[in-house]
């Protein structure tokens, strides 16, 4: 009995441990002062209660300093501040820096990993890095490697590492990682060498490994109740994972977890998206290929998925549905309805209820996509869910070694993982978008361990007929489905968007321009022009009452691919080069962090 009561008391004290870490972060993450998670907060908005920095007195900014990483290619994730201290990441090799903001941001300590320089061939897009997380006295990297660390967040001191996958299979990290409860919840990168994605949860304290969740293979694997997770309403059944592949071709299945994850403490669900299926030639994977292409909820307590949505079935684009996840309480026909809002690479806006997983809205956010004309709405029908797919831009229905023309949008879709911003002030959302088209040409390939499983040739360009520019910046309503005002751009804008409190929206251009925007009109408000182009995301927080406004500058990613690697050849970085060629007249290889301030 005494051990029954020693073991007891102990759970009790674990859970008590994890409650109480818990609720610190969150008490952190609600600091306005503080910019203490990625995303801004759990829900994804990255919406600042700040508005010393306002729309009347934005024009006034200024550089109050800067640093420089000491590292090139592109500088995506943004840093996060804690108190007095701030954490800087880099990509490749992912160092971490603690600078100290009470004096004059001194280096406390910096963190430089070891890592094998083989891990560069296979990283797809760039060697970017979303950033660290902090919680519970610690900093967490997910290295380029998967090797996932934690660090003393006053000392740097390594505090425990797990190694979360294999590089020498293709199987890299870029993300970020998501700190709930008393567990780190991590994803994987890799689709293009045909890894099966998966999600996995380490224990905060010691490392580790409590569950994983594989987003294609049995139901074991893939953590769902037959009977009780549910697709758009209805049980998903038995082998749901499988039974859409043909023989075992889900265990190179692709579907891969590299995005954005957000977490609603209320209903204790964490929501992320999956990425395309292996190969990127359809014609090799008959089937609807789940669950790639899949909005997931789950209790991250166990993993287990409460239900799915498959955006893009059996996808013959690229269009990864890794996009972040944003979460927001709003009226809809005078009810008020817990939402998830989403915009995938597919260029669809949907806007979901994030308890049950009923699909809401669906609708373009960009007039160019023409890929398909829509998706049916009509839950009687047998296609409810779906998108109709215009035959003409079908890749598998136009065959293997044929170039399917004018696709819109390119495989980078019309949005990849910059994330939007939300304001609850305007219940607008504020999006950075990609107006490119493609040529895809798909062809049998074969999987090789390590390999690259990509299996087309992709060409892309600005979407015809339209401003001649690469991207828009928008405003965007999803309960009404529709675009409230547009910002035309030369390039694609590849910056995390920042609302704020002041009715100021700040993104960044991958012509390295930091822009503040009217929240209500969309009006240019300020710019300036920073070293190298912007990838990073907009943050903002105050140190010794004065707000500030920070961005990473250092051109890189998917669009800046060539400049950041050094490629000529327009294929190349699958397609991005040739269609981005125009951007090393405006910008070069740098990465800094640029902090802005008004006047005193």
């Amino acid at each position: 009995m005494k051990k029954l009561f020693a073991w007891t008391s102990v759970l009790a004290i674990s859970a008590i441990g994890a409650a109480s870490a818990n609720e610190a972060l969150m008490s952190e993450i609600d600091n306005p002062d503080q910019w203490a998670i990625q995303t801004g907060d759990y829900q994804n908005q990255r919406y600042s209660a700040l508005d010393q920095i306002n729309k009347d007195n934005v024009g006034d900014l200024q550089v109050a300093w800067t640093f420089s990483t000491g590292v090139l290619r592109g500088h995506e994730g943004s840093p996060l501040v804690i108190g007095d201290m701030m954490y800087v990441h880099t990509p490749f090799p992912n160092i971490v820096y603690a600078l100290d903001l009470a004096d004059e941001g001194r280096i406390k300590w910096r963190y430089e990993p070891k890592q094998d320089p083989n891990v560069i061939p296979v990283m797809c897009c760039d060697t970017v890095n979303r950033g660290v997380a902090y919680a519970n006295g610690k900093i967490f990297l997910h290295q380029a490697d998967t090797k996932v660390v934690a660090l003393d967040a006053e000392s740097g001191e390594v505090l425990w590492e797990a190694q979360n996958g294999d590089a020498s299979k293709g199987e890299t990290n870029t993300a970020t990682v998501l700190p709930v409860k008393d567990k780190i919840i991590v994803g994987i990168s890799g689709g293009e060498f045909g890894v099966r994605g998966s999600v996995t949860a380490y224990n905060m304290e010691t490392g580790e490994q409590e569950w994983r969740a594989y987003s294609m293979g049995p139901d074991e694997d893939i953590l769902v109740d037959p009977e009780n997770t549910t697709h758009l309403g209805e049980p998903v059944g038995e082998n749901s994972g499988t039974n859409t592949w043909e023989g075992d071709q889900w265990m190179i299945g692709g579907g891969t977890t590299w995005g954005w994850y957000s977490y609603d403490p209320e209903a204790d669900l964490v929501y992320y998206g999956t990425g395309n299926p292996s190969t990127w030639n359809p014609a090799q994977r008959p089937g609807d290929n789940r669950w790639s292409m899949t909005i997931m909820a789950r209790d991250p307590d166990d993993g287990m998925a409460k239900w799915f949505y498959q955006m893009t079935p059996h996808d013959e684009w690229d269009y990864d549905g890794i996009n972040e996840m944003i979460l927001t309480d709003q009226e809809i026909d005078g009810e008020e309805r817990k939402l998830l809002t989403h915009f995938d690479r597919n260029g669809l806006g949907y806007t979901l209820d994030r308890i049950s997983g009923e699909l809401l809205v669906a609708e373009k956010f960009d007039p160019a996509v023409n890929w398909t004309t829509g998706v049916d709405m009509d839950p009687e029908s047998d296609t409810y869910g779906r998108p109709e797919v215009v035959a003409q831009y079908s890749t598998e229905q136009n065959g293997e070694d044929v170039n399917s023309t004018g696709i819109c949008p390119a495989a980078l879709g019309t949005k990849d993982q910059q994330p939007a911003a939300y304001s609850p002030k305007t219940e607008l959302f504020y999006v950075p978008t990609n107006h490119v088209c493609m040529d895809y040409e798909p062809f049998r390939v074969s999987y090789t361990a390590g390999q690259p499983y990509v299996g087309a040739t992709l060409a892309m360009y600005p979407a015809p007929e339209s401003h001649g520019g690469m991207g828009n910046f928008i405003a965007w309503d999803n309960i009404a489905g529709e675009i409230k005002w547009s910002i035309p751009e030369q390039f694609s804008v590849w910056s995390g968007a920042l609302a704020t409190a002041g009715d100021v929206v700040f993104y960044g251009t991958l012509e390295g321009y930091l822009k503040a925007v009217d929240s209500e009109t969309g009006e240019e408000l300020y710019k300036f022009k920073t070293p190298s182009g912007i990838i990073g995301n907009v943050m903002t927080y105050t140190h010794e009452g004065k707000q500030y406004v920070g961005i990473l500058s250092g051109v890189g990613g998917w669009a800046g691919i060539g400049l950041a690697a050094g490629l000529t050849n327009p294929n190349d970085g699958l397609g991005a080069v040739g269609g981005y060629a125009a951007l090393s007249d405006y910008t070069a290889l740098g990465g800094q962090l640029t902090v802005f301030a008004l006047p005193d």
